[in-house]
């Protein structure tokens, strides 16, 4: 079978097809027959620097849809020609993936492959981030950073579906603002500025609720722009940096608390509240309360082409890989 790996971290260009043995399931185990595969961040990080990488070669790939090929030993509820979407720890790139059972997901009616491959990591990621962890009430302010990918285009939706009083979504160019607010959000504003559009937005007050994908600089200015009682929670360190810390002096004075939250992370801590997690998040897709649109579409050959242009920063929306039919 045909699969993307790598064998050294760097550009996209490291990027290879390489013919490799089809795997076979293992005890509580599926092979799907991928027909498409979610191109997220951490793919890329995986590349360029190692993020998450034990050994080389590495597959990258986190979502997957398709059809199961075999099932492995005890094995329940899934079987062969089934249409599925999987969160897998990677491997996603390549024409066959092997896949916990615990996060296989069968199709809900209506939602078709192509929509499948964009939800296993980016739906339950937004909906842990406003309800499980950021505990979002109705009425409340939200501001989402990153709000025109693929986890801001869910989180707009959600928080506007769930009551939301207003929700701010934060872009790296002004070039992606149309499609946030096309997605839930009632004003965009630029990294650069952020904090001082918070203010004005809020008459001073700050907001409720912030989810922040980034880190360093841009997480501690975050701190600074929570309301009485505010909630931030971190999801991912984008820029790099070194760990953050907070502690009494940011959080005391106006009870201010942060989270923090990794699907990665619960898939394998807690791998039954993540299939109650997603099932619920996926409910959102088929009731038609969300839609994740797909922007680019890239064969599995053009992986490259993919990671270039998300990490040029211009994607918008979600990125597929196009593997099987």
């Amino acid at each position: 079978m045909r699969a993307v790996e790598f064998q050294e971290y760097g550009a996209p260009e490291v990027l290879k097809i390489v013919q490799t043995d089809t795997p076979e399931p293992g005890p509580g185990q599926v092979t799907v027959d991928a027909v498409y595969a979610g191109v997220n961040f951490a793919d890329l990080k995986a590349r360029s620097e190692g993020y998450r990488v034990e050994s080389l070669p590495f597959r990258p790939g986190l979502e997957v849809s398709g059809r199961i090929r075999a099932v492995g030993d005890g094995v329940e509820g899934l079987h062969p020609g089934q249409e599925v979407a999987a969160l897998v720890n990677s491997g996603a790139y390549a024409e066959v993936v092997v896949a916990e059972t615990a996060t296989v997901f069968p199709l809900p009616q209506g939602v078709d492959l192509r929509t499948a491959a964009t939800l296993p990591a980016v739906l339950p990621t937004a909906h842990a981030l406003l309800h499980e962890v950021g505990r979002l009430r109705a009425g409340e302010s939200v501001l989402v950073h990153g709000a025109a990918g693929g986890i801001g285009t869910v989180a707009g939706q959600l928080a506007r579906a769930a009551g939301a009083g207003a929700v701010y979504g934060v872009v790296s160019s002004t070039s992606k603002a149309d499609h946030a607010l096309k997605h839930g959000y009632d004003e965009v504003f630029t990294t650069d500025t952020f904090p001082d559009d918070v203010r004005r937005a809020t008459d001073g007050k700050g907001v409720d609720l912030i989810l922040d994908p980034v880190g360093g600089g841009t997480l501690r200015r975050g701190l600074d722009v929570l309301a009485v009682f505010g909630r931030l929670v971190s999801f991912g360190n984008a820029s790099g940096e070194g760990p953050w810390q907070v502690g009494q002096p940011e959080l005391y004075a106006q009870g201010r608390s942060v989270g923090g939250f990794s699907i990665l992370a619960l898939a394998q801590s807690a791998p039954e509240t993540l299939r109650a997690l997603a099932e619920r998040a996926f409910r959102t897709v088929a009731d038609g309360t969300v839609h994740l649109p797909v922007t680019a579409e890239f064969p599995l050959a053009e992986a490259a082409e993919a990671h270039r242009l998300m990490g040029g920063r211009r994607s918008t929306g979600k990125l597929l890989l196009r593997i099987g039919d």
